[in-house]
């Protein structure tokens, strides 16, 4: 059994994945870790990451960090459930840099609208800090559901009519 992931445990994981790393890529958090460091959560049960471009070096090195390190990790994003949001890399904020990964907040409005679009108790709350803390715009969040609303056909699992109802309902209806 894995323990949960406060933001010292989170805080240890990034060197030992960078020293992973034998080129320059870029390590993105998304989730639950997001939340862990930025503080409005104390844990989280998994991290979940993206690596650009993939890195066959720290993909073979994560089942030994898990179990070095007892944490679980998952190579998972907002654009596995959404489509990508436009210039997502450019919001992504910058966390800290370990060796040759760069770490990085995968950009918090794509994270915002997968949140919505899943709709769980957990997910709202993250929302609502992401608000709160002015991390997310209402405004720009309505934006940008917009910007990929005629893609949502690419994700056969999402009702774009009750996409569109959740957004309006968490950002307002402009």
């Amino acid at each position: 059994m894995r323990r949960m992931i406060d933001a010292a445990r989170l805080r240890r994981l990034m060197p030992a994945l960078g020293r992973e790393a034998k080129v320059e890529c870029r390590v993105y958090v998304t989730g639950g870790a997001t939340a862990v460091l930025f503080g409005w959560r104390e844990s989280t049960i998994d991290v979940d990451l993206k690596l650009v471009p993939d890195s066959d070096d720290v993909l073979r090195a994560l089942p030994r960090l898990k179990e070095a390190l007892e944490v679980n990790i998952e190579i998972a994003s907002p654009a596995d459930f959404i489509p990508e949001l436009p210039a997502w890399q450019d919001r992504s904020l910058f966390i800290a840099q370990e060796h040759k990964a760069a770490f990085y907040h995968y950009d918090l409005y794509s994270q915002a609208l997968a949140k919505v679009e899943r709709g769980h108790a957990v997910d709202r709350k993250d929302v609502a800090a992401m608000v709160d803390r002015g991390l997310v715009d209402p405004r720009k969040a309505r934006e940008l559901f917009e910007a990929i609303e005629s893609m949502l056909y690419r994700y056969p699992a999402i009702d774009p009519a009750s996409f569109r109802r959740a957004v309006e309902a968490a950002f307002g209806r402009g």
